[in-house]
């Protein structure tokens, strides 16, 4: 019998991941579908049972359920539990178990476009929400040496350090702080939502110290080019977006699912086509 996989959010329809899925599933030869559920808040508790009566046989979670779903699963692997989030869940013999893909999807996508090894580089993160905490959390588990963190609000940031499992270096900064010290990193992380449309041409910060050798990774992708990135190409740092972030988080939910490798170029192939073909 054909196996049911899916995504669920609210809202849902804009989601690339069924055709990178299903397309996944097809060059594979798996039996397999891949689903948009439209779930609100309200209706996740029941939503969540269902899906384990029929045999639903993994999805992915988005927003706005990734923190809502923890207290509903049987499991939770303990990354996914230090960051709070679950955005893929397995259905293990019956028992719903929640991971976060995320953090590693991120770093394999940098590892790739950055071409060396990362842990020991001085890394500065923009931003305190959801996906630095899984950023910040996944290299930190992984040994990153020195992690600072820079945020519009201090708390956030603080909190978000005071929480970390893992051993790290961490410097608390605000904006201003991290310009004005921005030639000390080799690795810029920006996670806000600052670039993303209808404010396209917005910076989270001036980037009129950052060195020629820096590397800026914008977690964004569409647009696919974002006023930072635009920036750190014109002061000679290399960049990059965020599709292989997303990308590589597909490929490793797929791979917890089905226990088989989806190709990541053939998936970022199938997101440049749902938005219209272009690229960096």
């Amino acid at each position: 019998m054909k196996k049911l996989y899916g995504v669920i959010g609210d809202p849902i329809a804009h989601s690339m991941s069924p055709a990178m899925h299903n397309d996944a599933f097809a060059a594979l030869g798996l039996d397999a579908h891949y689903q948009p559920f439209h779930i609100t808040r309200e209706d996740l508790p029941v939503a969540i049972a269902g899906m384990k009566v029929i045999g639903v046989a993994g999805f992915n979670v988005t927003v706005p359920h990734k923190t809502a779903i923890l207290p509903l699963l049987d499991e939770i692997d303990p990354l996914a539990a230090a960051i709070g989030a679950v955005n893929t869940v397995v259905n293990e013999k019956g028992k719903f178990i929640g991971y976060n893909t995320d953090g590693e999807g991120f770093i394999r996508g940098l590892h790739e476009e950055y071409g060396k090894p990362v842990l020991d580089k001085h890394i500065l993160i923009i931003g305190a929400g959801g996906a630095a905490r899984a950023i910040y959390y996944t290299l930190s588990q992984q040994g990153a040496v020195h992690v600072d963190i820079a945020n519009r609000t201090l708390d956030n940031a603080q909190q978000l350090k005071a929480r970390c499992p893992y051993p790290v270096n961490t410097a608390i900064l605000t904006m201003e702080e991290a310009e004005a010290k921005l030639a000390e990193y080799d690795i810029i992380i920006q996670t806000t939502s600052i670039g993303m449309s209808p404010k396209v041409e917005d910076l989270p910060l001036r980037l009129s110290t950052i060195r020629t050798d820096a590397f800026l990774s914008d977690i964004i992708y569409n647009p696919f080019e974002t006023a930072i990135m635009k920036e750190a190409k014109q002061r000679g740092a290399r960049v990059q977006n965020g599709l292989r972030m997303f990308v590589y988080q597909g490929a490793l939910a797929f791979e917890k699912w089905t226990g088989k490798l989806a190709d990541p170029d053939r998936m970022e192939k199938i997101v440049i086509d749902k938005l219209g073909g272009k690229t960096c």
